[in-house]
């Protein structure tokens, strides 16, 4: 299963590398250490042949970066030639998506709003978790609309998130709540102002990507509504 064309093209460029080289049939990004999603290579179409995959391991070599391709699992083609070169499967994910109308709702006043550009407060919440200064740069890369949300809980600042659209699909990313707020409501508080945000803004639909061993935010995904749209895998040797 893989995304619609429009929401595939949301994923892409609302949390783009910083350069991009393509390799015959494939695309490598350069991520400047900020992880999987921006520092691996996909296919752009399936006829490529055993010296574009060299070819794309010498792009990851010379960037300076882990040989990883991200795929759609339902690529058995290069899923096997892959496995032929020694790569093997990490962070199987999964890509889900709702309208912004079944979201959108009014909020308890002042819990989660839309800020741009972020507070150090955010920056501070997202570095404790797994959203390095790498990561964060990422943000700052971004063309078209985009934004990120804030989340309080008792006059602090406890979550953190970012949306940005393309088209008419936004996507979230980067979600995170501070551990001693958890499990109050704030994850759902980020991706609802998220879609209100979202829909004001020209966006139909949102989108996210969460991997398929975090199963607590998978929980809350469910019980929004979200539907899962698509399915990949990163591909690295050990």
């Amino acid at each position: 299963m893989t995304p619609d064309t429009a929401a595939a093209h949301a994923f892409e460029v609302t949390w783009p590398a910083a350069e991009y080289r393509d390799s015959g049939a494939f695309r490598t990004g350069r991520g400047l250490g900020a992880g999987g999603r921006v520092s691996s290579t996909i296919a752009l179409r399936p006829d490529w042949n055993p010296d574009d995959l060299d070819a794309a391991e010498a792009v990851h070599h010379d960037w300076d970066q882990r040989p990883m391709f991200r795929m759609p699992d339902s690529d058995v083609t290069l899923r096997e030639a892959l496995l032929a070169r020694g790569y093997r499967q990490e962070t199987p994910t999964a890509v889900m998506a709702i309208d912004c109308a079944a979201l959108t709702h009014e909020l308890p006043p002042m819990t989660a709003f839309a800020i741009w550009p972020p507070i150090a407060m955010q920056r501070d919440l997202w570095a404790a978790g797994n959203i390095s200064a790498e990561r964060q740069a990422v943000m700052e890369r971004v063309n078209g609309p985009h934004t990120s949300i804030l989340g309080r809980i008792d006059d602090r600042a406890a979550g953190a998130g970012f949306v940005a659209i393309a088209g008419n699909v936004a996507m979230v990313h980067a979600v995170e709540v501070a551990p001693q707020f958890r499990r109050r409501g704030l994850a759902s508080h980020l991706i609802r102002a998220a879609a209100d945000w979202a829909s004001a803004n020209g966006a139909a639909r949102m989108g996210l990507a969460v991997s398929r061993g975090n199963t607590g935010a998978r929980t809350l995904y469910d019980r929004l509504g979200f539907v899962e749209i698509g399915a990949y895998s990163y591909w690295a040797r050990p």
